[in-house]
């Protein structure tokens, strides 16, 4: 893999990923940009204990433009982009309409591929294998920020879900606190282990998924995947590799090898959950890592959590009175119906 490091006029951080070591990235940023002014601002809430981000010069950020006007795509004559090559592999740029900046933390943009028209799924496994280096080098990177706790690498994949750039593309976050769902989870690992002896949570979880197989999607050498006993989401799958690891940058070169054919085969059969000549499957794919500098680290497990909100052909799971006002999820699927679904699009 070769890194190019370079800057956008503005002076936001832009970096190259390729596969092939003799690509050179010097194209110059002609647009006359002026930095934009970020007001992002962390407020605890008292009552909940959780921390939210106002960041109100997100209100004028770019919104569902054609085509033709992505930023996302690489630059062409007359047409510069956020991407001044006239061709990309995997590129990371600085966001800028940054949710966290400065003190705040960081956002990241992680641009998949230069083609527009195309997703995650339909990548070749080379091309996932970069994405997942370009991921690892990022969180490395983000983790060295005096102000960052936490990296949290994702993709929104659709409208439905409230993808703004239609561009195949995800991104990182880097928050200054450990988030709440992660305490969540952090708090539970130490409850399983004060009750079991000293257990791990994760590793119990995954060998009795494992075991019980009807919710077990996929099982290698290295990795499985599984519907959530109490699944979220009508159709929601988790990740796990076989070998607990903290973060991204644990990952041993088996694991790192075989993920591409294994993520891939997920979206794909995401792709296929509701029949052929269906839309494109909304989603949301979530790396869970481990907070730096936290004595806790060692006992969390990196895993990926994979989502839609789509629930029937048409119809959408909204978060509705129970959901957003209590927290308490309400799934119209089954997940043990879910699995077996998933396991029935299989591909050839």
């Amino acid at each position: 893999m070769r890194k190019t490091v370079t800057k956008l006029a503005d002076g936001r951080e832009l970096i190259y990923y390729d596969s092939r070591g003799d690509v050179i990235r010097d194209a110059a940023d002609p647009r006359p940009l002026h930095p934009v002014l970020t007001t992002t601002e962390i407020r605890h809430d008292p009552i909940l204990g959780d921390d939210v981000a106002i960041a109100s010069h997100r209100q004028t950020r770019t919104f569902l433009p054609p085509a033709e006007a992505c930023p996302l795509c690489p630059s062409s004559p007359g047409r510069p982009t956020e991407i001044p090559a006239p061709d990309y592999e995997v590129a990371v740029f600085e966001n800028r309409f940054p949710s966290l900046t400065g003190e705040a933390g960081r956002c990241e943009v992680v641009c998949f591929t230069s083609d527009h028209h195309t997703s995650f799924a339909a990548l070749g496994e080379d091309r996932a294998a970069l994405v997942l280096a370009a991921w690892t080098d990022r969180t490395a990177g983000l983790a060295a920020l005096p102000a960052v706790r936490q990296v949290f690498c994702f993709e929104n994949r659709g409208e439905e879900i409230g993808v703004t750039l239609g561009h195949p593309h995800g991104q990182i976050y880097a928050y200054p606190f450990v988030t709440p769902r992660t305490e969540r989870m952090l708090a539970s690992a130490a409850a399983h282990a004060a009750r079991t002896g000293g257990r791990n949570l994760f590793d119990d979880t995954v060998a009795a998924e494992r075991d019980d197989g009807r919710r077990t999607v996929l099982a290698t050498g290295h990795w499985t995947a599984f519907v959530p006993y109490a699944a979220h989401w009508p159709y929601e799958v988790h990740l796990y590799p076989r070998r607990r690891v903290p973060d991204l940058l644990a990952l041993d070169d088996a694991a790192r090898t075989e993920f591409p054919q294994v993520y891939l085969e997920l979206l794909r059969r995401f792709d296929r959950i509701f029949g052929r000549g269906a839309p494109p499957t909304p989603y949301v794919s979530a790396w869970h890592q481990a907070p730096f500098h936290d004595p806790r680290r060692s006992e969390f497990a990196l895993h990926l959590e994979l989502f839609t909100i789509r629930r029937a052909p048409g119809k959408l799971k909204f978060l509705a009175g129970s959901e957003s006002g209590m927290n308490v999820f309400i799934n119209d699927v089954p997940p043990e119906a879910a699995a077996e679904r998933l396991r029935e699009v299989a591909g050839p």
